[in-house]
């Protein structure tokens, strides 16, 4: 899916995926994305394995999105659920839209 199209841009020839993290950083638009396409209930530990990336920075990602209105945390005992908030549904709705685009 990455590579089906080329595109040109400033010149150079960028493969959709790269194009599309020219504009985006990849993890933190596709922890939306994820989010928003998420079937089941999902926790920051599942949320890193889906999107190949640590924990640790996950969680830091997913505080400044709380802080800007994105997610909640949920707690449930030891854990804690993400949801979008409706900022957050329409953001990630927009951030897929894009890179379908691309």
């Amino acid at each position: 899916m990455d590579t089906l199209f080329i595109v040109v841009f400033g010149g150079l020839i960028m493969q959709t995926k790269e194009i599309f993290n020219v504009f985006f950083r990849e993890k933190p638009a596709m922890m939306l994305v994820e989010l928003k396409n998420a079937k089941n209930e999902i926790y920051a530990s599942s949320l890193a394995k889906n999107i190949d990336c640590t924990y640790s920075h996950v969680v830091k990602i997913l505080q400044e999105m709380q802080k800007a209105g994105l997610v909640n945390f949920d707690k449930q005992g030891r854990l804690k659920l993400l949801t979008l908030t409706k900022k957050g549904t329409e953001v990630a709705e927009h951030i897929e839209r894009i890179k379908n685009l691309l």
